[in-house]
């Protein structure tokens, strides 16, 4: 069954992170397709005690999350942890929320049945690859997973990147293909998805990777 993401009002998401585009995920048309790359990357987490989110920006996965993990951890570079806690505190969803990044991580060995990473791993350089799956291996339970997203670049991403003002050069430093090589190195087994454009005809816009410890 397909995961439906639980959005709040947009009203709820202020102040939380101003690097995460929350407005976008409410767009006509182009919304879906937001909201449609994070459904994706849900749909392929199993479940179980804990699960890390590594750049969780304004938390919106996080009430999906909380039906099939009993902890819910973030990490983030950016974001407000006071103010997203604030969010989400209505829901008594159990937050462990901490400043930092997916090179050096602050929690122990073995500990995380999922690491969820969505759109992230395209902001790292190649080399810093190996870095990052290094220390989500290290986090990781014996047979727990990573779930990334990250977008397919090819000439319809790198227009809709200047529709939206942005020069995806100057953002995104390693491509889904690069992500994928260095994920199955890194990992024993695993497989990548992908979702199509809305409409189709700019075909796959966004990769699903699901690898295992």
């Amino acid at each position: 069954m397909s995961t439906k993401l639980k959005l709040l009002p947009a009203d709820q998401y202020k102040g939380v992170n101003q690097y995460d585009p929350i407005k976008y995920y409410y767009w006509p048309v182009f919304g879906k397709m937001y909201r449609s790359r994070v459904e994706l990357a849900l749909n392929e987490c199993i479940g179980g005690e804990r699960v890390l989110e590594v750049g969780f920006g304004t938390g919106l996965a996080f009430p999906n999350l909380h039906d099939t993990y009993k902890e819910i951890h973030g990490i983030d570079l950016t974001a407000d942890i006071e103010a997203v806690k604030s969010v989400f505190a209505p829901m008594n969803i159990p937050l462990f929320l901490e400043k930092g990044d997916v090179l050096k991580m602050p929690y122990a060995d073995n500990y995380f049945d999922t690491v969820l990473l969505v759109s992230i791993l395209e902001h790292l350089k190649p080399v810093e690859l190996e870095q990052a799956f290094v220390e989500v291996r290290r986090v990781l339970k014996p047979g727990g997973q990573m779930v990334y997203g990250t977008p397919v670049e090819k000439p319809f991403m790198v227009f809709m990147f200047r529709m939206l003002g942005h020069n995806i050069r100057d953002e995104h430093f390693s491509t889904e293909k690069e992500i994928a090589a260095a994920a199955h190195k890194a990992f024993s087994k695993g497989h990548v998805v992908q979702m199509k454009s809305t409409p189709p005809i700019a075909g796959a816009v966004y990769e699903v990777g699901n690898f295992i410890k």
